[in-house]
C-alpha cells in the first residue's frame, strides 16, 4: 500500500504539538520531559465538553491540529480511531459505582463508556457526517489504526484522518495493564501526492522477524514500549527528519508491518 501523509497533529509528555516537536523527533532540540499538557480546544459546545474525559480531549486536540496541518475540513473526512485503553478513568469509576451500590451509575459515565465515544465527540465538534471506524488491537492499536486508515484511502476515499491515543489507567486497573503516560497521534492520510504532502509511506504486511524500530532518544523510546498510541513515535521521528527511512512494527499473529517513508 502506498499513500501520503499531509498533515500531523501529537500530544505526548514533553511533545507538544507537531510544530514544537518536529525538531525534537528529528534530534535537533534535546527533549525535556515534562507533563502532557492539553491545548485548549472550543470544537464542542461547553455542555458537551464538560462531558468529556482526557481520551477524548487528547483525540480533538491531535485531530484538529492533523487536519489544520493538512489545510483540510474536518467535516469532509472520514475517521479512524484507534485505541488500546479507552476511557480508563471512566471505567474504573463505573466499576467503582457497581461494586458499591450496584445501582447508580451516571447517564454521563455510561455514555462515555462506549469505545467510540471519541468519535460521537469528535461527529459532534466537526459537523461531520463522514464515516468513522473505531478499533482496538491492545498493543498493536496504533498499527491496526493505519492498515484500516490505508486501505480506506485506497479502496473508497481520497483522504481520511486516523487519530490514535491511550492513557493511563488507575490503581488498580494499573497493576494488571500498566500505560505509563498519555499519548496522541493523529495522520491525515491521502491517496495521491499534492502540494502539501510531507511523505510517501509504502505499506507492507510481512512474516518475517526482523527487530521493531526504536526511537534514539532514550526517554522517547521507553515511553514508545510502554505506551500503545506511542508506538507510532519511530514513524513520527522518520517524518519530522524528512530522512527515507525502513520501520519495522510488530502487528498481531505473529505479524510485522513494514513502512519505508519517502520524504515528498
Amino acid at each position: 500500500m502506498k499513500v501520503y501523509v499531509e498533515g500531523v497533529g501529537i500530544v505526548g509528555p514533553g511533545l507538544n504539538g507537531w510544530q514544537a516537536s518536529q525538531p525534537i523527533l528529528a534530534g535537533t532540540t534535546p527533549y525535556a520531559e515534562s507533563a502532557v499538557v492539553i491545548p485548549p480546544n472550543n470544537m464542542l459546545p461547553s455542555a458537551e465538553r464538560r462531558r468529556t474525559g482526557m481520551p477524548v480531549k487528547i483525540a480533538l486536540a491531535v485531530g484538529s491540529e492533523a487536519i489544520a496541518h493538512a489545510q483540510r475540513n474536518a467535516a469532509d473526512l472520514p475517521s479512524i480511531f484507534a485505541s488500546s485503553a479507552g476511557d480508563g478513568d471512566n471505567m474504573h469509576n463505573i466499576f467503582d459505582m457497581l461494586a458499591n451500590n450496584g445501582h447508580e451509575v451516571s447517564p454521563t459515565r455510561f455514555h462515555n463508556s462506549v469505545h467510540n465515544a471519541p468519535s460521537g465527540y469528535w461527529s459532534i465538534a466537526t459537523k461531520s457526517m463522514a464515516s468513522s471506524t473505531s478499533l482496538a488491537s491492545y498493543d498493536e492499536s496504533f498499527v491496526a489504526g493505519l492498515i484500516e486508515a490505508s486501505a480506506q484511502v485506497l479502496s473508497k476515499e481520497d483522504a481520511v484522518v486516523l487519530i490514535s491515543y491511550d492513557t493511563p489507567y488507575p490503581i488498580p486497573l494499573h497493576e494488571t495493564r500498566p500505560i505509563s503516560a498519555a499519548f496522541g497521534v493523529a495522520l491525515v492520510l491521502t491517496r495521491n501526492k499534492s502540494g502539501r504532502s510531507l511523505a510517501m509511506l509504502n505499506i507492507d504486511i510481512h512474516h518475517q522477524r526482523k527487530s521493531c524500530s526504536p526511537i534514539d532518544i532514550a526517554p522517547l523510546e521507553a515511553l514508545r514500549v510502554t505506551s500503545p498510541a506511542a508506538r507510532s513515535l519511530p514513524l513520527l521521528a522518520a517524518l519530522a527528519s524528512r530522512t527515507t527511512a525502513t520501520l519495522c512494527f510488530e502487528y498481531v499473529a505473529g505479524n510485522q508491518l513494514g513502512i519505508t517513508v519517502q520524504p515528498c
